[in-house]
């Protein structure tokens, strides 16, 4: 049967079976995503809308977040089991006052690169920023705790939402702009030639249990905030997506300046922490270690050194199992260095930012199958109606142009 050349031609590319079809109709939802990304993207100039890739087209599964996080209970559970048999004690009052206090300091810094991190910012200036907040307390303790930390606050939060304006205008990678600013703060911190002693009397271990509980509380609360698909998106608006020198818009501010500023708050709230409880005088140095440790337990948690994805419990368990780590390493004087620690971590955690995005991203698009039944939004195809295949999101189809699109394309 031969066809009239005036009505429709048969196409030579029509798939012959169902398998063809299928990955041709793959291929064009594919296409069109990526046509509505691209017209999703506001000029640089107006920035309404941050920029998103096609990979951000959907919901980001936690089942690897999920998984990876009962890994690190069991392997925190398995620290203090270790911790355990070299001295039950250590998990009693009152060493597990310090136990809490140690924890909540830390968990403090790694929430505040879990934030940075999401953000896309990635805060270097965490440990030089807290080892500057115990030195200021160690200094100024005995004017009470108010004083002592009320500076430190209002000068860590305007010099983080003052690097986050430097990193909006320049448009410059965060974690060159926080080091710079690392950088600094270390200069103040060894401006001490001598060890400084602790001149307030405030014992954080006579509240352990209610500063460990504020932290635990404000990093499930946060990972739970951040499975939220548009505050996600929200937050992670730095995330790089195409050209990574192009400019985001005034859509990344506001997250720019407030990861910035809580994270370097956190930072001095960790500080005050590790000098109130310290039994000898704060050693001036350069806080790096921390800042390593700091970005190692957010990656080790589950947050992707690439920005916006990231767990729920993720941070309090790898913040439990390091605390229990490094009480296991001075009870057997096993003498790591914090730099080792902080290596490792890091390591680790690389690896298992390369598990997040591989198996976090979305699932690729659905397409029907053959011989399915039409479902929401789908109509069955009929040849004599104009328009009648039609998918979601989908262009309408006219008469006069329904032989030349889909599969069926006519030659001209």
């Amino acid at each position: 049967m031969a066809y009239d050349d005036t009505t429709f031609r048969r196409s030579e590319e029509q798939p012959s079976d169902p398998a063809a079809y299928r990955a041709n109709a793959l291929a064009a939802e594919q296409r069109r995503r990526a046509d509505e990304v691209a017209a999703a993207e506001t000029d640089t100039t107006t920035g309404s809308l941050s920029p998103i890739g096609p990979e951000d087209d959907g919901r980001d599964r936690l089942g690897i977040h999920l998984g990876w996080e009962v890994v690190l209970l069991l392997g925190a559970a398995a620290i203090g089991f270790l911790l355990w048999r070299v001295d039950a004690d250590a998990l009693k009052r009152p060493a597990l006052d310090n136990l809490l206090v140690t924890g909540a300091a830390i968990g403090l810094l790694a929430m505040g690169a879990g934030l940075t991190l999401r953000a896309g910012v990635p805060n270097l200036a965490l440990g030089p920023i807290a080892l500057a907040a115990a030195l200021q307390y160690a200094e100024q303790g005995d004017q009470g705790l108010v004083k002592a930390a009320v500076p430190a606050i209002i000068f860590a939060a305007a010099g983080g939402i003052v690097v986050g304006l430097l990193i909006l205008v320049l448009h410059v990678p965060g974690w060159a702009a926080t080091l710079a600013a690392g950088l600094g703060v270390i200069v103040f911190d060894q401006l001490r030639t001598a060890p400084v002693r602790v001149q307030g009397d405030f014992d954080p271990t006579n509240q352990a249990f209610f500063i460990f509980g504020g932290f635990a509380l404000l990093a499930v609360i946060g990972g739970a905030l951040g499975t939220i698909t548009p505050l996600r998106r929200w937050l992670g608006g730095m995330r790089a997506s195409g050209d990574p020198a192009r400019r985001r818009g005034a859509v990344v501010a506001a997250p720019v300046l407030l990861s910035l500023a809580l994270s370097s708050i956190f930072a001095v709230g960790a500080g005050i922490l590790m000098a109130a409880q310290s039994t000898g005088p704060v050693v001036p140095g350069t806080g790096i270690e921390w800042t390593g440790i700091a970005i190692g337990l957010a990656l080790l948690a589950g947050t992707s050194a690439y920005g916006r994805r990231g767990g729920i419990f993720g941070t309090l368990f790898a913040v439990v199992g390091l605390t229990l780590f490094l009480d296991y390493n001075v009870r057997k004087d096993l003498q790591i260095s914090l730099f080792a620690i902080a290596a490792c971590l890091l390591g680790a955690g690389l690896l298992i930012t390369r598990l997040v995005e591989t198996y976090g991203r979305p699932l690729p698009p659905r397409v029907e199958d053959w011989n399915a039944a039409p479902t929401s939004g789908v109509e069955n195809w009929n040849p004599d109606l104009p328009g009648s295949w039609t998918s979601p999101g989908a262009t309408p189809v006219t008469q006069e142009d329904r032989w030349d699109d889909g599969p069926w394309g006519s030659k001209r």
